[in-house]
């Protein structure tokens, strides 16, 4: 069994291997609220922004859904007039010099897989770097923007926020409930008392808003190619996914009527055409995260899937409350 599959039974299971992490978990939220304490009270620096700034994060280790409902925002404050741009880590990013500007055709090596993927979905600015505050700096002096939403960064108080929404995941929740590594979290659940909305990529339970993912067509890597789902003929096909629960992915092609080959990477993974060369001439159907990143191995059977975050009208309300407020504050 892999590492990371053991982690997943301990995080997510009864693994009784947790007992020996829980002391470095405690460990691990100690530093956290002691580096949460020296931002607030000043002892460390922050960036504070003159126009609205909005965290989109979570409180778990993995893949929730934030980048779909990023995207989703950025259409949102542009239908209120707003001129929003965005910020993100750039993780695994290889870039000489930070913060980096990201375009629709930049190398996502250098600056990142979903960066990419919202400059292309989104048709916004979007800056990356090791510190946001000096991203969404880069962004004000460069861009016409009036609000910043930053793509996850929701425990890097070196940045300050006007509002925080945190994305849970509707099927695994919290796990076992632990820290880091003993579990899946980086803040406690209270953490979640003080953001001002909660986003479930799923179910959601009480005082949460539930997000849910629309796919209808699948398109061809590297082409102009775009079928409905019902006009994709073969059934049978290889599922590639390296994002945080690939589970999710798998699920969704399934329900689409497809007999799936999973194929799991980690995380942010850098493919290799090799990765993609199975003994079989079945179609490859992929994530759009990972599609940016194999777009140059010209491989005409690939396909990806993009989603599309739907929100319930209550929370598009709520929202439209809040910035309204805030206009006429």
């Amino acid at each position: 069994m892999s590492s990371a599959k053991i982690l997943d039974n301990i995080w997510y299971g009864r693994h009784p291997g947790v007992i020996a992490l829980v002391p470095f978990a405690w460990v691990y939220r100690l530093l956290g609220a002691m580096r949460k304490i020296a931002y607030t009270s000043g002892l460390l620096s922050t960036y504070e922004a003159d126009v609205p700034v909005v965290i989109v994060g979570n409180i778990s280790s993995g893949g929730t859904g934030k980048t779909p409902l990023v995207i989703w925002l950025v259409e949102y404050f542009r239908s209120l007039g707003y001129t929003p741009g965005v910020v993100a880590r750039g993780y695994r990013g290889r870039a000489k010099n930070w913060p980096q500007q990201v375009r629709e055709d930049s190398d996502p090596a250098v600056v990142g897989d979903e960066p990419i993927v919202i400059a292309r979905r989104a048709h916004c600015p979007v800056a990356v770097g090791l510190r946001r505050g000096d991203s969404v700096d880069a962004l004000l002096r460069h861009a016409a923007c009036d609000i910043i939403i930053s793509d996850d960064g929701l425990q890097h108080y070196a940045l300050e926020r006007n509002y925080e929404i945190a994305v849970i995941d509707g099927v695994r929740r919290f796990g076992n409930g632990r820290c880091l590594p003993a579990g899946p979290l980086r803040d406690p659940v209270q953490r979640l008392r003080s953001v001002d909305f909660v986003v479930t990529n799923g179910i959601a339970g009480r005082g949460e808003f539930a997000m849910k993912y629309v796919a209808t067509h699948i398109r061809q890597l590297g082409g102009d190619k775009q079928l409905e789902f019902e006009e994709f003929g073969p059934k049978e096909v290889h599922g590639v996914a390296g994002i945080g629960y690939p589970d999710r992915f798998f699920s969704m092609l399934r329900a689409k009527g497809f007999s799936v080959k999973q194929h799991s990477f980690r995380d942010h993974v850098r493919f290799k055409k090799s990765d993609l060369e199975f003994d079989d001439d079945l179609p490859i159907i992929m994530t759009e995260k990972d599609a940016v990143k194999c777009e140059h191995f010209g491989l005409s059977r690939c396909w990806y899937v993009p989603v599309t975050a739907e929100l319930p009208e209550v929370f598009r309300r709520r929202l439209s409350t809040i910035f309204s407020e805030v206009e006429h504050g």
